[in-house]
C-alpha cells in the first residue's frame, strides 16, 4: 500500500509545547509525505493545511473548552469517545489509527471491531516504570508532586493505560531505553516498533564555527527542561559542583520548577558558577553558546531537547534513560541514570580537552540529517505500510493480549 490513510487521534492541542509539539510535526510530516490523514485533535493552534479531514474535539464554535474544569481525564475520556463515534461512520476511508495514550481505548475497541489496525504513541516509557521511579526518587528527596502532575503514581491512570497497551496492535517506541521497559514488562518485541523524533533545521542549526575552547575557565553547560525529581537536574548539580569546570566554567539552567524542588536546591543554585535563566522561549541561542547540553534524566522517552541540542552543535552529556538517539564517544558522552561520579568525569573530560569537544560536535553535526522531522514522517510512513503489509495475526497470539475482548476500565477521574 502506497499511500495508507490515517486516522491520527490527538487528544490534547496540536502545536502546543511538548507532545503537542511533536504530534504537530508528525501530522505536519505525514501531510508533506502526500498521505492521506484524517485528524482529530483537541485543539489546534497551529494550522495545517493538506489534510483529509480535520474536527477540533474540544472545541465550540470554534473556541477552545477549558480543560482545568472539565480535568484532563475526561476531557481525554470525551475526544475518545467522539473519535470512537465517528469512525464508525467513514471506517471505509481509514486504513489505520495513530493514537495516543490515556485518549484510545473506546477508539480501539471500535477499530477491532471493524477490521481496523492501531498503533499507539509511546512518548515515555512503561508508565508503570515511570511512577515507580518517580517515587521513589521523589521520596528520597521529600519532594511532593501535585495530584495531576503526569509522573505522580496513579493506580487509575496506570490501568487504564495499561490497558490500552495491551488493546493496541502496535506500540511506537521513540528509543530503545523505551522498548526495553516494556519488554521487562512482558511485551512481545514484534508488537514494539522502533521509530524516533526530531526537530526543525529551520529553528535549530549550528554557528559557522565551533567556538574554541582553551581551558575550563570558558566550558559552559545548560540544562533545559522541567526542573523535577524524574529529570534528574539535581545530578547534573551535584555532578557539576564536584567537577573542576564549576570554578571557572558555567551552567545555564532553562526551566520551571515544581515546588519544593528548588528550595531543596537553593545552595546549589547560589554558587557563582550557576545561572538559573528560567524559562527561555529562544533555546537554540543558549544552545549554540554552550558546549554541552546535560541531561541526567531517570527515565524519557525520547527527549526533543536532545535532537534540538545536536543540530546546534551542542554535545550530549546525558544518562542511559534519556532516549537520546547518541552514540557514547562518538556523539556524546552517556553515562547510567544516577551515576552522578560518572557524570562528573564526563564534565571534566569535556572542560580539560577542547579537541575531544571538537571532535563529539563534528560527529554529532555530520548525522543530524538523519534526525530531522522529515525523515521522521517519512520512517513513519514506512512503519505504517509495513504494519497494513503485515499478515494479521492471532490476537491471542499477541502477548499480552489476553482476548479479543478490550479491557474495559472506568473513566473515572485519577
Amino acid at each position: 500500500m502506497n499511500k495508507p490513510r490515517i486516522l491520527y487521534s490527538f487528544p490534547f492541542t496540536i502545536g502546543d509545547r511538548g507532545i503537542g509539539h511533536t504530534a504537530y510535526h508528525q501530522v505536519l510530516g505525514l501531510v508533506n509525505q502526500g498521505l492521506d490523514v484524517s485528524l482529530f485533535c483537541g485543539f489546534c493552534v497551529n494550522s495545517i493545511s493538506g489534510l483529509h479531514y480535520q474536527r477540533q474535539t474540544l472545541s465550540l464554535y470554534g473556541l477552545r473548552l477549558p480543560i482545568r474544569p472539565l480535568g484532563v481525564v475526561r476531557s481525554s475520556a470525551l475526544h475518545d469517545r467522539i473519535v470512537a463515534r465517528a469512525l464508525r461512520r467513514f471506517s471505509n476511508r481509514i486504513d489505520i489509527i495513530h493514537c495516543w495514550p490515556g485518549a484510545a481505548l473506546q477508539t480501539i475497541k471500535v477499530a477491532r471491531e471493524l477490521g481496523i489496525k492501531t498503533v499507539m504513541e509511546r512518548p515515555s516509557a512503561h508508565t508503570g516504570y515511570v511512577f515507580d521511579v518517580c517515587e521513589k526518587e521523589c521520596r528520597k528527596l521529600h519532594v511532593t508532586l501535585k495530584r495531576s502532575h503526569y509522573a505522580k503514581f496513579n493506580t487509575k491512570k496506570l490501568a487504564h493505560e495499561e490497558a490500552e497497551f495491551a488493546a493496541a496492535d502496535w506500540l511506537l517506541c521513540p528509543s530503545d531505553f523505551v522498548k526495553k521497559t516494556f519488554i521487562d514488562k512482558g511485551f512481545e518485541q514484534k508488537r514494539l516498533i522502533r521509530h524516533q523524533y526530531g526537530f526543525d533545521p529551520a529553528v535549530f542549526s549550528p554557528t559557522e564555527q565551533a567556538p574554541r575552547r582553551s581551558n575550563c575557565s570558558s566550558f559552559t553547560m545548560v540544562y533545559i527542561g522541567d526542573c523535577f525529581p524524574l529529570k534528574g537536574l539535581h545530578f547534573a548539580l551535584q555532578a557539576w559542583l564536584r567537577s573542576q569546570a564549576s570554578r571557572q566554567g558555567k551552567f545555564y539552567i532553562c526551566g520551571q520548577f515544581v515546588p519544593g524542588y528548588k528550595k531543596l536546591l537553593k545552595n546549589q543554585l547560589s554558587h557563582p558558577s550557576v545561572e538559573y535563566l528560567g524559562f527561555v522561549s529562544d533555546v537554540a541561542k543558549i544552545m549554540r553558546r554552550s558546549d554541552a547540553l546535560v541531561l541526567p534524566s531517570l527515565a524519557e522517552g525520547s527527549a526533543l531537547v536532545t535532537y534540538e541540542a545536536r543540530a546546534c552543535g551542542c554535545v550530549l552529556l546525558v544518562s542511559d534513560a534519556s532516549g537520546a538517539v547518541c552514540e557514547h564517544n562518538k556523539h556524546g558522552l552517556i553515562h547510567k541514570a544516577g551515576d552522578v561520579d560518572t557524570l562528573t568525569k564526563h564534565i571534566d573530560l569535556l572542560a580539560s580537552e577542547p579537541r575531544l569537544i571538537s571532535t563529539l560536535r563534528a560527529n554529532s553535526l555530520a548525522n543530524t540529517h538523519n534526525l530531522t522531522w522529515q525523515k521522521s514522517a517519512a520512517l513513519l510512513a514506512d512503519i505504517y505500510r509495513q504494519c497494513l503489509n503485515k499478515q494479521d495475526e492471532a490476537r491471542s497470539e499477541m502477548q499480552p493480549h489476553a482476548s479479543e475482548r478490550v479491557q474495559e476500565v472506568p473513566m473515572t477521574s485519577y
